[in-house]
C-alpha cells in the first residue's frame, strides 16, 4: 500500500479547471529551483490562479517569503499571483512540514478556496503531501489537494535539505523522507497509509 501511495503522489492526476492555489513548501536554496520552475510552468498553463509560500522570515532553512518572493518575480510571475500564508502558530520560530502543511489548510479554509496544489522537491514530496492531506482532513476536510513534485534536479548533487541540517545527495535524502513517513505514521502525527489513499479515492470519485 505504501508503494501505491508513493507513486500516486508522484504522479497524480490534476483537477480539469484550474486550481484555487498552489501551495510550495519550504526548501533550502539549494533545493527551490526544483519548484520554482514547475511552480511558474503551472501558472503559465492556468492550472493554478497564484502561489502561495509561507509569509515568514528566513528560518529553519527556508530562505523566505520576500526572498522568494523576489526570485518568483524575476522569473516573470505577477505580484498580484503571489500570496503569503500565515504561519500557525504565528509566534513560531521554527518550521516543519508539518506547521506548514496546517498553516495551509487554515489559510485554504480562511479564504474559502475549493482546490489546491501541494509541491516540494521530488525527493520530499510524498511526506509533504501526507502531511498536507493528514492537517486537511483535520482542518479543512472539503478541500481536495492534488500532489505535484518540482522538477528533477541531478540527483547526485550534494545539497543541504531538513531544516539547513542534512547534508547529502538528493539521491540520499530519499532514505531519511522514508524514515521519516514511517517514524511520523507511528507517532500518528501522519494519517495512516489507508487514509490517505481513501482520501486519494474519495477526492478522484468526486471528481467524475
Amino acid at each position: 500500500m505504501m508503494e501505491e501511495l508513493i507513486i500516486r503522489t508522484l504522479c497524480d492526476t490534476l483537477p480539469t479547471t484550474t486550481a484555487d492555489a498552489l501551495f510550495l513548501f519550504g526548501q533550502t536554496a539549494d533545493n527551490q529551483e526544483a519548484i520554482f520552475s514547475k511552480s511558474v510552468e503551472l501558472l503559465q498553463g492556468k492550472r493554478a490562479a497564484k502561489i502561495l509560500f509561507l509569509g515568514t522570515e528566513a528560518m529553519s532553512g527556508y530562505p523566505g517569503f520576500e526572498e522568494w518572493r523576489q526570485k518568483l518575480l524575476a522569473l516573470g510571475v505577477a505580484e498580484n499571483k503571489i500570496e503569503p500564508v500565515p504561519p500557525y502558530p504565528a509566534d513560531t520560530d521554527i518550521l516543519h512540514t508539518f506547521i506548514e502543511a496546517t498553516s495551509v489548510a487554515r489559510y485554504a479554509k480562511q479564504k474559502g478556496y475549493k482546490t489546491m496544489l501541494m509541491m516540494a522537491a521530488p525527493f520530499q514530496q510524498p511526506r509533504a503531501f501526507m502531511a498536507a492531506v493528514t492537517a486537511t482532513t483535520r482542518e479543512y476536510p472539503e478541500l481536495r489537494l492534488y500532489s505535484v513534485p518540482g522538477n528533477p534536479m541531478p540527483w547526485q548533487e550534494e545539497v543541504v535539505h531538513s531544516q539547513g541540517k542534512v547534508k547529502d545527495t538528493r539521491a540520499g535524502l530519499i532514505a531519511g523522507e522514508l524514515e521519516r513517513i514511517e517514524k511520523y505514521n507511528t507517532k500518528g502525527d501522519l494519517a495512516s497509509v489507508a487514509e490517505l489513499l481513501e482520501y486519494l479515492n474519495r477526492r478522484d470519485r468526486a471528481e467524475r
